[in-house]
């Protein structure tokens, strides 16, 4: 199917694009490594059940609702293979 300058499947591609981003800025949140006891943005001190729930947790609950709060602020549509983004 003819879709200006688009070549086959180039949709399909902007599609797996997309969802690799989120795949990898899912990975690259997860904790990793041992837990700390006080939080590394503001240095509250982080429960042990939190540590126990989240091992690898370097944030308080506080910072980290902060944290994702901003995360969710990336949009979710990957211009990379949009005409728009061609042609700026």
């Amino acid at each position: 199917m003819a879709s200006g300058w688009a070549n086959d499947g180039a949709v399909q591609e902007q599609i797996d694009s997309t969802i690799e981003d989120a795949i990898a800025r899912a990975r690259s949140q997860l904790p990793r490594g041992e837990s700390l006891t006080h939080c590394e943005e503001c240095d509250a001190p982080i429960p042990e059940a939190r540590r126990k729930a989240i091992p690898g947790v370097h944030l308080c609950v506080n910072c980290q609702a902060e944290h994702d709060k901003e995360q969710s602020a990336h949009s979710g549509y990957n211009r990379r293979g949009s005409k728009d983004s061609q042609l700026r």
